[in-house]
Order: structure tokens, then sequence, then C-alpha cells
């Protein structure tokens, strides 16, 4: 028998242990379940005509109990939520927000998921309260944010999605995925990663970001849609893009390097395009100089063939007369431009003869302009 049912021990009589006295009840008692009974019902039968239960009371009591069960089957929808009503555990239909009703519990139950609520995930980076600055700052998330390119590079690249719920895809979401943004977020990642992975650096940090993007968000609603899981993916958007901390400087020499290049590739390119239609301009004109003069020489070759013929078919008409003629239009020819000396070859002549140029000795008349009301030139 244990010593602290005994009535006599060696600490004392009473229900004591070897640690002094048992337990001590301390502050109010709880209440006396019959007695909350026992007033419950006298105030009912307060309530009740005639003071007990009789038909009406009854009745009475079941009409009130069956109303009040009925109205508990309205509820609002608020604006960003859609109202899905399930009929035991089964959806049945959605509802549009505003004010609905669906059959009392617990023959249907709704509920409300922020269906026309876009929802934002940032992969790579986390906001964070900062208490220095008293606001929130960004932090980076290495673990997230660094990948592996194709081309075995390093990038370090934060993002965002922008998702909301199908509209007709609300049951889905609600019983096929259990966390949404952890989902979303999974799953988005991955296929960052998976893109990344089959993109070569340079494109990525310079003109290529459209291209990922729109690819990163084909690949997330394609595994959302293989899941089920009812969420649609309205835009994902890259926020930074850099090389990792430790080699960016190095990344930015390079990024110089090849703008340079491109710089000198395009104006080597513009004096190419400026020199080559000129020379081209050029060696056109050439061509069409050498062709114009070309069909003249043909045409004057001609024209000297078709009147050697013409004088031809005339002298052997009159080989004399055209013989002379010949002769004197020769002579005329070499002998028009040159001085003229006449000599007296007789035997009382003197030799040489001066000649007299008889257009010198004509005086000139000067130019003189004419007043008004003078007629006539210079004496």
């Amino acid at each position: 028998m244990p010593w602290k049912n005994q009535g006599g021990g060696p600490w004392g009589s009473g229900p004591k242990g070897p640690w002094g006295s048992g337990p001590q009840s301390v502050g109010p008692r709880p209440p006396d379940l019959e007695d909350l009974l026992r007033r419950g019902q006298d105030r009912l039968q307060q309530i009740l005509p005639g003071g007990h239960f009789s038909g009406m009371g009854i009745a009475l009591v079941l009409v009130g109990a069956l109303a009040i069960w009925g109205l508990s089957g309205f509820f609002r929808v608020q604006s960003e939520e859609l109202g899905v009503v399930l009929r035991f555990g089964k959806h049945v239909r959605t509802v549009q927000p505003g004010l609905n009703y669906h059959l009392p519990y617990p023959i249907e139950t709704v509920q409300l998921p922020k269906a026309l609520r876009v929802n934002t995930i940032s992969i790579g980076m986390q906001l964070i309260d900062d208490p220095a600055r008293r606001g929130r700052s960004m932090r980076d998330v290495p673990e997230e944010s660094l990948m592996l390119t194709g081309d075995e590079n390093i990038v370090d690249v934060d993002f965002t999605v922008l998702w909301r719920i199908k509209p007709d895809g609300v049951g889905n979401y609600l019983f096929n995925i259990q966390n949404a943004d952890g989902t979303v977020k999974a799953v988005a990642e991955s296929a960052m990663r998976e893109v990344i992975g089959r993109s070569q650096i340079q494109p990525i940090l310079t003109g290529a970001r459209n291209a990922t993007e729109q690819g990163v968000q084909e690949l997330i609603q394609k595994t959302l849609d293989s899941y089920g899981a009812g969420i649609q993916i309205t835009q994902v958007q890259m926020q930074k893009v850099d090389p990792p901390a430790q080699v960016i400087d190095s990344f930015r020499d390079v990024q110089a390097a090849r703008a340079n290049l491109e710089q000198l590739q395009n104006e080597a390119q513009t004096y190419a395009n400026k020199v080559v239609p000129e020379a081209r301009g050029r060696a056109a004109q050439i061509t069409q100089a050498a062709e114009g003069y070309k069909e003249q020489a043909v045409a004057e070759a001609k024209g000297q063939s078709a009147r050697f013929l013409k004088v031809y078919d005339e002298y052997k008409k009159a080989p004399d007369v055209t013989r002379q003629r010949i002769y004197l239009e020769t002579m005329e020819r070499v002998l028009g431009g040159s001085e003229k000396l006449v000599y007296d070859g007789g035997a009382g002549g003197q030799g040489v003869v001066p000649y007299l140029p008889l257009n010198e000795l004509t005086p000139k008349r000067p130019n003189v302009p004419a007043t008004t009301g003078q007629q006539g030139g210079t004496r």
C-alpha cells in the first residue's frame, strides 16, 4: 500500500509523500454542468408560450432553426475572389463576385480563392526589413540566381513571375496543388535554368532577353498545365542579368571591347557603302563614255567610207574633173591658214612682191554708245 494512502506513515497522517503534502486545489471551482442545463431549461420555458414544451412551442423552435439554417447559405464574394461551391465535397459550380447563395451546410460549402488577383513571385532576390533605412531592401539570393550557361559560364539572373488563377481552372487550383506560390517558384526556377543552360552567355547579356523571357514563360506554362494546376503565367520579367560579382569587371572590359569592335565594323561598313557606289558610278560613267566614243567613231568611219564611195563613183564618171576638184579642195584646205607671198617670176619682175594686208589698212570704228535722239555712227 502506498505511503500517501496510509493513515500514519513516517511523514505523518494524511495523503503526504516524501516531499511534503499532496497537491492543493487553487483558484475558482469549474461551473457545475447540471446547474447550467437547469438554467437554460428555465429560460427556454420562459420564452415558449405557456411556459412549457407544448406542440406549438416545439414547432416554433423547429421553424426558427430551419430558417436560421436556410439563411446560413448566403455568402458574399469579394472583387478579387471567385466562389467555388462544393456539394458534399464535389465542385459543382463557380460564382462571380457579389452576393450569392448555396445550400446550407453540410449539403454545400464554398471556398473563396483570390482568382482575379495577379500574384508576383521574385526569384533570385528577396525583400527584407531594413531598420537602418526604415523600410525594406532587396537582398540577393545566390542559391537561386546563379546559373550555368550553355558555354559553361556562370550568370547571375534575378527575375519575377506574374501569375493568376485561370477562370476555368479554379477547381484544379484548389484540389490539384497544395502550395501555389512554392509550386510556381520551383517550376519557374527550373524552367529558367533549363533555358539558360541551352543559351550562350553573350546573347543573354545583350539582346536576347525578350526571347529568353518568352521561352521561360512557355516552359513554365507547359509544366503547370501538365500538373493540372489551373494557373496562368501572365509575364516573366528578367530584372538583372549580370556575370558573378567576382568577374564582373572583366566581363565589362570584354563588353567594352566588343562594343568598340562593333563600332569599328559599322564605320567600315558605312565607308564601304559610300565608296563602292561611287566607284560603281565612275565605272558606269567611263563605260558609257567609251560606248559613246565607240558609236561616234564607228559612225564617223561609216560616214567617211560612204563619202569616199560617193566620190569614187563620181570619179569613175569624170576622172579629170574629179581629180582637178580634189586637187583644188586639197590646196584650199592646206593653204587657207598659211601666210601668203606673191612672187613675180617674170624677166622684169622684182622678185618677191610685198603683201599688202588691205584688211589692216581699213580704219576700225570705235564702239561709241548711241545716245537718245542721235542716229548714225562715227564718221
